[in-house]
């Protein structure tokens, strides 16, 4: 390729030429392989070297001592006053999205006809876990449906996958925060494509299995009639304990009239929580007057036991505002709340982790068992990812504290994959201890869909982590962060496309039925693999296609290159968010050295 773009015998490209004909060549989109790095060239994905530029401790005086030691103390108190706040931000996010599709989640659910199409199954899962921000919720609807005979363990399988789909959002969400930084904005949307992407080719693998042999329902009843599980278990509520206090002071909901919506039995009032409690009142004298606040019927001694409802305090108790207009209320002040910690936790974290003490947290985080049994590090990973999933009792808390820490170049990629697997199966765990704690008519129900949750995931390590060369979804992401680095509006696209357009298309058609969801969607999932499987033959093969196949040259550039497509969203979107990052220094070099750019006869 570069010979025929030169057209002749031309010096030899200096250093910082290759770099550029090598970034024109891949904007053409004529290869899918990744870069090759020249010598010089540094490693986008290898972690950044923070150095400390201040003083070492030794050179400061005791007054500059005792500086660095406050300051030092306040960003702490500042990290953590942060972490906070952005974990009750996820609460009222979550709590947002409820308000706001409560009625709507249940009214899909609903739809069995629906339901039986295990593709229209998963798309609905992963469309009701986005809507509701929560696949805790997502869960026990599912829970209690099956329990109350309106969908049978079969069917829901598809929907438990469309829930751990449809819950990787949250890290994807967090990642854009960092999208001012071009590398930040790699590592940190890389680390949150590859848990989409591990659960995206998991369900790729097992709906299609699970058609044709029932192999998660049968596993689970199996594991259910041999475990002689007893109730009584109770999930930990550590984190809810924490943000309790701030969280419902702001809104608290009856997430029971979400469930009560699937099951036929709602009603229409709202699902902003009024009373939160009751009280017993002894009142002496005659009993036939009990008031219009008794519970049960009216004693029939003199004296009589009145049950007093006691109000909840939270800023939209007794609102006469809609439960639309909650949501969307909540929602705008979340998401800004979101945004601003985020962005302060990136900074502090900068601030703090720089010189030894980066390499100190590296060091511990990124480190690997010695010889013979480095390759227990990623499986002692994932236990980590599950123990410390369990103890905060939800993944998209876990997975979106990874984010920011992968940003800024504290965990690698390679070391965040089998943490991200661990809080898959951490969750798993807090949904099975919750099950123990169900009522006794729904605690099979609770506990086989809570089974089927675990294999799901554990299949997923199985096919995506034990061999190490399966372990597709960490070259995958690295792909997809190189391509956000450089159109960052691709980051948006997926998200869009990913966990709204296409689930919304693919439950469209599967209104119409399952005959014109497989006339429209199979050709374009062959289409789809057809495409991929060339694209591995020009990287590894080319002398098994025909020679029009070796490359996509022949086709019109929008279709080959994202180029065009990057200069109309620029045009929609003059902002500098949406546009191109700036030219590095070496891009810069070689635009603006004349000399450079005269020795080369492009």
């Amino acid at each position: 390729m570069p010979n025929s773009l030169t057209g002749g015998q031309v010096p030899p490209p200096t250093l910082d030429t290759v770099g550029l004909v090598d970034r024109s060549l891949g904007n053409a989109g004529t290869s899918g392989s990744a870069p090759v790095l020249e010598e010089g060239e540094v490693d986008p994905w290898a972690l950044p070297q923070l150095k400390d530029t201040g003083q070492s401790w030794k050179e400061l005086s005791v007054a500059g001592r005792v500086l660095r030691v406050v300051v030092g103390f306040l960003k702490a108190c500042g990290l953590l006053g942060n972490l906070y706040l952005f974990i009750c931000s996820l609460d009222i996010l979550s709590s947002a999205f409820q308000l706001l599709s409560s009625k709507m989640a249940g009214d899909i659910f609903k739809d069995n006809v629906v339901l039986s199409n295990p593709v229209a199954g998963l798309v609905i899962g992963v469309l009701v876990t986005v809507l509701v921000q929560s696949s805790s919720t997502s869960s026990s609807i599912v829970v209690s449906m099956v329990a109350s005979k309106l969908l049978t363990v079969q069917a829901c399988v598809p929907i438990i996958m469309g829930v751990n789909v449809g819950t990787s959002i949250t890290s994807t969400l967090v990642s854009m925060a960092q999208s001012g930084d071009r590398d930040e904005f790699r590592r940190a949307f890389g680390g949150s494509a590859v848990h989409g992407i591990f659960n995206w080719l998991t369900v790729l693998i097992l709906l299609p299995l699970e058609s044709a042999t029932a192999l998660l329902e049968r596993l689970s009843g199996l594991a259910l009639g041999a475990g002689g599980l007893q109730p009584g278990g109770q999930a930990p509520d550590i984190l809810k304990v924490l943000t309790k206090p701030l969280t419902h002071l702001i809104v608290q909901l009856d997430t029971d009239m979400i469930t009560s919506s699937a099951t036929g039995n709602a009603t229409n009032g709202s699902i902003i929580k009024r009373w939160c409690g009751t009280r017993e009142l002894t009142i002496s004298g005659n009993s036939s007057d009990c008031g219009p606040t008794a519970s049960g019927p009216c004693p029939e001694s003199n004296s009589s036991v009145v049950v007093e409802q006691l109000p909840c305090h939270h800023l939209f108790v007794g609102t006469a505002l809609t439960d639309l207009a909650v949501g969307f209320i909540l929602l705008a002040a979340s998401l800004l709340l979101l945004c601003t910690c985020l962005v302060l936790i990136v900074k502090l974290l900068n601030s703090v982790l720089r010189g030894r003490v980066a390499q100190a947290v590296r060091k511990v985080i990124n480190a690997d068992i010695p010889f013979p049994f480095g390759w227990l590090s990623g499986y002692l990973a994932i236990l980590v990812g599950t123990g410390l999933t369990f103890v905060l009792q939800s993944s998209s808390v876990f997975t979106a504290a990874i984010v920011p820490l992968m940003g800024v170049g504290v965990i690698s990629l390679e070391r965040a994959y089998p943490l991200l697997l661990g809080s898959n199966i951490g969750t798993t765990t807090t949904a099975l201890l919750a099950a123990l704690a169900s009522p006794a008519d729904m605690l099979l129900s609770a506990l086989q869909v809570a089974l089927i949750h675990f294999f799901f995931n554990l299949a997923g390590i199985l096919l995506w982590y034990v061999v190490p060369v399966l372990r597709l979804p960490i070259p995958l992401a690295k792909r997809f962060g190189d391509l956000t680095a450089t159109y960052r509006w691709v980051a948006v696209a997926y998200l869009l496309l990913s966990f709204l357009l296409l689930p919304l298309a693919a439950f469209g058609l599967s209104l119409a039925g399952s005959t014109v969801l497989a006339a429209v969607g199979g050709p374009l999932v062959g289409l789809v693999l057809l495409i991929v499987l060339i694209n591995v033959l020009q990287r590894h093969r080319p002398a098994w296609l025909p020679r029009r196949l070796r490359s996509w040259a022949w086709l019109p550039r929008w279709l080959r290159s994202l180029e065009p497509w990057d200069r109309l969203v620029s045009r929609c979107c003059p902002c500098r968010v949406c546009g191109p990052p700036p030219a590095t220094a070496k891009e810069a070099h070689c635009y603006e050295n004349p000399e450079v750019l005269a020795s080369q006869q492009l």
